[in-house]
């Protein structure tokens, strides 16, 4: 065997390697990756919307032993709580060993996604078709949402004030929906225009019925045949539209891409690859020196604002009434705190090359990314981490033996995007974001690969467990 040259030897010891995580991993976890991936797939069933998500993670939580926040209360570390922000957004917090004043460990990360809301009067008849109006929730490309199965989910407050939750489409023999498109033989007006003005999003409309009520003709029957079966259904008038929240998401399942089964794809991915991970962590990180406070939270995708998104008080409010229960200010406490904001990165397309900078993109089964900074063309709008906070997750990283890649948003004039970090930042709290990179991103139908779901698992419990 021929010995290795100095050039050789220096390029081992000088140059960085980004491996597939498959070459790095230890023994078994492939399998454990796999494992671990069959409870993110039914989460993601589960959880299309974000009250679905926030419902179904407090019911976790309550069985692994949280009880909700009383800010009058004293805790001692081991301590489990959590603290519910209107049904949408969810805190989870383990009191540590440490006090407090040496600051919390917070895991954030969005389960909203983007979607196509009901508009607040909604119904319509046309040409004997019944139609639902929609407002496009979030950054899509109109175009995908054409042509494929939708289901219904949501809630409607009734007018004598009682609430009836809504989901159809999803159980088998279950109705779907759909925004219809013109076809190839009709398109030429259409074909012609840019693809972001191809489908206006006046016209996101959903097809829901097309038979009359009776057999006496008359103008809106099959409105009024709809109105009838969906007031037998769920006892709502079309009044109730006013006073609802009603979505309308992929009908597709969560399931594995590939002949190898090694990626997911499914609805929803950004950003509850993330959301799911984080929660498992919280869960199973023993015994942590530092509080842990794992937030998911509502309104990234249309910027965070909102009572329930993290533009609002509620997390400086939480770790306000925590800090208090030691006989601290918050403020104290945030500055000496540290946040992963654990939101999805653009993995590399070989199919579109162009709008990467290969060197400073993400990977799929590189593990998870750590992206610096976001923002948009002169990095506008966002959290910019210090070389101190990338230097000690780097270590952490490498020391709890997890795979990890950096990774932008695209070519500097080319992409750009936002998430929750800044918002956390603005507290004083240090702040950078850790994610899992992903194809078609905020397509109706995203990409991600097992090893990086796991690979963020791990990296969120390392975090917590420091």
């Amino acid at each position: 065997m021929c010995e290795k040259t100095q050039a050789e030897i220096l390029k081992e010891e000088l140059f960085a390697k980004q491996e597939h995580a498959a070459y790095t991993c230890e023994e078994n976890e492939i399998a454990k990756a796999d494992e671990f991936c069959e409870g993110y797939k039914k989460f993601l069933d589960a959880c299309k919307t974000e009250r679905e998500a926030a419902a179904y993670t407090k019911a976790l939580a309550i069985k692994e032993g949280y009880v909700e926040f009383d800010p009058n209360a004293s805790y001692k570390a081991g301590d489990k709580v959590y603290y519910d922000i209107r049904s949408k957004a969810l805190i989870l917090c383990t009191f540590g060993e440490e006090s407090l004043e040496k600051g919390a460990k917070i895991v954030a990360s969005h389960i909203d996604s983007p979607r196509l809301d009901l508009k607040p009067n909604p119904l319509y008849e046309d040409a004997e078709l019944a139609l639902f109006k929609t407002h496009y929730y979030g950054g899509i490309k109109k175009y995908q949402w054409t042509a494929i199965p939708l289901a219904l989910h949501g809630i409607v407050y009734r007018r004598d004030g009682s609430c009836v939750n809504v989901r159809l489409g999803e159980d088998e023999g279950d109705p779907v929906f759909v925004v219809t498109d013109l076809l190839p033989h009709l398109d030429k007006k259409q074909a012609s225009r840019p693809l972001d003005e191809a489908i206006a999003g006046e016209n996101l409309n959903i097809l829901v019925g097309s038979r009359p009520f009776g057999t006496d003709g008359g103008s809106e029957m099959v409105k009024l045949n709809i109105m009838k079966l969906i007031n037998e259904k769920y006892g709502i008038i079309e009044e109730d539209f006013l006073s609802a929240e009603l979505e309308m998401v992929p009908a597709f399942k969560a399931v594995d891409i590939g002949f190898d089964r090694s990626m997911i794809g499914s609805y929803g991915h950004d950003d509850r690859v993330c959301a799911y991970p984080s929660i498992i962590a919280a869960f199973e990180a023993k015994a942590p020196k530092y509080t842990s406070v794992t937030v998911i939270t509502d309104k990234e995708e249309v910027g965070s604002d909102g009572n329930t998104g993290l533009n609002s008080a509620f997390l400086k409010h939480f770790i306000a009434d925590i800090a208090k229960t030691q006989g601290l200010e918050g403020r104290d406490v945030l500055r000496a705190s540290e946040c992963l904001s654990a939101d999805v990165n653009a993995g590399f397309d070989p199919t579109y090359p162009s709008v990467h900078d290969k060197m400073n993109a993400a990977f799929l089964n590189k593990g998870i990314v750590v992206t610096k900074y976001t923002g948009s063309r002169g990095k506008s709008s966002t959290n910019d981490a210090n070389a101190e906070f990338m230097a000690k997750m780097r270590n952490l990283f490498d020391s709890a033996k997890v795979a990890w890649q950096t990774g932008e948003l695209g070519k500097v004039d080319e992409g750009g995007g936002g998430t929750v970090a800044k918002y956390v930042a603005n507290l004083g709290v240090e702040v950078v974001d850790v994610g899992v990179p992903v194809l078609s991103m905020h397509a109706p139908f995203e990409v991600v690969a097992k090893l990086d779901v796991y690979m963020a698992y791990k990296g969120f419990k390392a975090f917590l467990e420091q």
